[in-house]
């Protein structure tokens, strides 16, 4: 194998996890749509819907940011309908982000909207070439998922006292 393979990796996905990159593309998403969801909402709303019901905490951990941002941006999303806050059935001093069946709505139209945009960039790719590069992405991210998430500390689950690691995921309700 190539050595530079993960250089190369690493420079491009430097790339384009940089903020102007992603707010780019999630301007692109969000446009039109209104109801406390922007650029910097987004996050909010696309990692409880991959993630599930979630307190802020938790949801923050996810997606980069601290409880005050994401509660903030939880707020606006909130306020416009997307999103509901609910007691923890198995925490009664914990909140959880919920998403609404609009929210839900949303969501399917962002992801058919990021789909249509990602087919666009890779239409001018020979199909030979999109096709690998699709198939490859999916077995990285695939394979990467089998390493443990780290907790709120940056160790993975084993790592802290007991073992507790993370909260467990809740479904939806």
């Amino acid at each position: 194998m190539d050595e530079d393979y993960g250089q190369r990796l690493e420079i491009a996905l430097g790339e384009l996890l940089q903020r102007r990159t992603r707010h780019g593309l999630y301007a692109e998403l969000v446009a039109g749509i209104g109801r406390g969801l922007d650029i910097r909402s987004y996050p909010v709303l696309s990692g409880l819907a991959r993630c599930g019901n979630l307190t802020a905490v938790q949801l923050g951990t996810e997606i980069g940011l601290d409880r005050s941002g994401t509660s903030r941006h939880a707020t606006r999303l909130e306020e416009g309908g997307l999103l509901v806050r609910r007691p923890d059935p198995y925490d009664g001093r914990a909140t959880l982000l919920c998403l609404t069946e609009d929210g839900e709505r949303v969501i399917a139209l962002l992801r058919d909207r990021l789909a249509a945009i990602l087919t666009e960039r890779l239409g001018t790719w020979p199909a030979a070439e999109a096709e690998s590069f699709v198939a490859g992405m999916e077995r990285f991210v695939r394979e990467q998922r089998t390493d443990p998430a780290p907790d709120e500390s940056g160790e993975p689950p084993d790592a802290s006292p007991g073992g507790a690691g993370r909260a467990p995921h809740r479904p939806g309700s």
